[in-house]
């Protein structure tokens, strides 16, 4: 019998919302700059017709749930939110017709993609990859998975996010550069998708530094919300 050195590292499971199972998560992919006004005010220009998205993905290790209470990260002096739609698979696929893309969909969910903003300048600007920016402690928050037999397609519905019942950002879903069934065919051509990976789909205008002490509360029509504090 083969034995590990270390004990084994068990999949994370988010609550699947009204019932007993449990939804494992296998990777966390994000698209970048995928609403127009989010790009501006970090500096940057979307022009669909002729640019492709682009991804960068998260470790599940890294992953929280809504309500978590969290130590600031350690390298940053500017740590922000970002509110995105969740986007969960529900079975394998790769090569994925826009048409079928929906097909592919278990359900949705709340998330927050944390970012250190400083070091993801400071990488970008030196032409380096953005993984300490965006994959740390955690860096990715994700709500309660809402399976699609209860909420129906999203594609549109406000989305919004509070600090201290302070309004940073809010938005609609129908904003988005490339919609959902888009950003899954697209996807799908550079990762074979499996049930269980988790899809961020970016984040609206609005994304700010949260501060130790600072309480988070974001929101989706028809979907749900999340929550998070910063520890003092």
């Amino acid at each position: 019998m083969t034995t590990s050195i270390f004990p084994t590292f068990n999949p994370v499971l988010l609550d699947i919302a009204n019932a007993q199972e449990k939804f494992p998560v296998h990777n966390i992919y994000c698209i970048g700059r995928n609403y127009k006004a989010h790009a501006e005010e970090l500096g940057f220009s979307v022009d669909k017709a002729s640019m492709k998205p682009f991804y960068f993905c998260k470790s599940t290790s890294f992953l929280n749930t809504s309500g978590a209470i969290i130590d600031y990260p350690a390298q940053t002096n500017n740590f922000h939110h970002e509110i995105e739609l969740v986007i969960a698979i529900g079975k394998t696929g790769k090569n994925i017709a826009i048409s079928d893309a929906e097909s592919f969909i278990y359900g949705y969910a709340v998330g927050l993609d944390m970012t250190r903003r400083d070091l993801q300048a400071e990488l970008r600007d030196k032409g380096l990859p953005w993984d300490n920016a965006k994959n740390f402690q955690n860096a990715a928050i994700v709500s309660s998975i809402y399976p699609k037999t209860q909420t129906g397609i999203i594609d549109k519905g406000e989305i919004k996010l509070s600090v201290n019942n302070e309004i940073r950002q809010k938005s609609d879903l129908s904003q988005m550069i490339w919609n959902i069934p888009e950003i899954i065919a697209d996807l799908s051509t550079y990762h074979q998708l499996e049930a269980g990976d988790l899809i961020f789909t970016g984040t609206p205008e609005g994304v700010s530094a949260v501060n130790k002490g600072d309480y988070l509360l974001g929101e989706i029509e028809n979907l749900g919300k999340i929550e998070l504090t910063i520890k003092n």
